[in-house]
């Protein structure tokens, strides 16, 4: 039920309910005892006109991020700490350019047999899902948004944003030239979730 609500964002109790094909009762009464564990959170839904009480939307609150991965969040910001007192900012700046030629090479030899930019994407997509992101590709007009649900080292990132900056650099690598991509949610910026609208590019 977690994993609907971060991979939906908020829902009402009827989609949770089709997401898991169980009766909307039984999702109610779940979401009340997360509720009480302060793992999820509801506000009352916009009303469009008619009679009776507002239905409620219901969200993964901040804390249930503990129950998903989180690529061990404590040693990561400490390692990273302990290498800009080591060898300083540059040093920092070093290491995260070699994990990112590390990143683009293999998810290059995994998108390289792909014919499309579509199975590109998704491709890359179940990549990311295998590190704990959680992400998905949706249509998006004449292109896609691959959506990271999940962000498995948020601390790391939030410590160190060159992380992030890595990331738009081994996307953009792996897609291709041809292709554009823009960061269009962020997590660290107070978004639920990481989002990226990849376009092919126009000549």
């Amino acid at each position: 039920m977690l994993e609907v609500l971060k991979r939906r964002g908020p829902s009402e109790v009827r989609d949770v309910a089709s997401a898991l094909g169980v009766t909307p009762m039984a999702v109610r009464q779940h979401l009340y005892a997360l509720v009480e564990d302060g793992l999820v959170s509801f506000a009352a839904a916009p009303k469009h006109g008619g009679r009776g009480r507002p239905s409620k939307v219901w969200q993964a609150a901040v804390r249930a991020d503990t129950l998903f991965a989180d690529a061990h969040a404590e040693l990561s910001v400490e390692l990273i700490g302990n290498i800009k007192d080591v060898f300083g900012e540059r040093g920092l700046d070093k290491l995260i350019a070699a994990r990112t030629q590390q990143q683009i090479a293999a998810y290059g030899a995994a998108l390289a047999s792909a014919a499309t930019l579509k199975e590109k994407v998704k491709r890359l997509a179940r990549l990311r899902s295998d590190a704990g992101y959680m992400a998905e590709v949706k249509a998006d007009g004449e292109g896609f948004l691959l959506i990271e649900n999940h962000c498995p080292v948020c601390r790391a990132a939030t410590a160190c944003a060159g992380l992030c900056r890595q990331e738009l650099d081994v996307f953009r690598a792996v897609l291709g030239r041809e292709v554009t991509i823009e960061r269009t949610d962020h997590i660290l910026l107070g978004a639920r979730r990481c989002a990226y609208r990849v376009r092919q590019r126009k000549l």
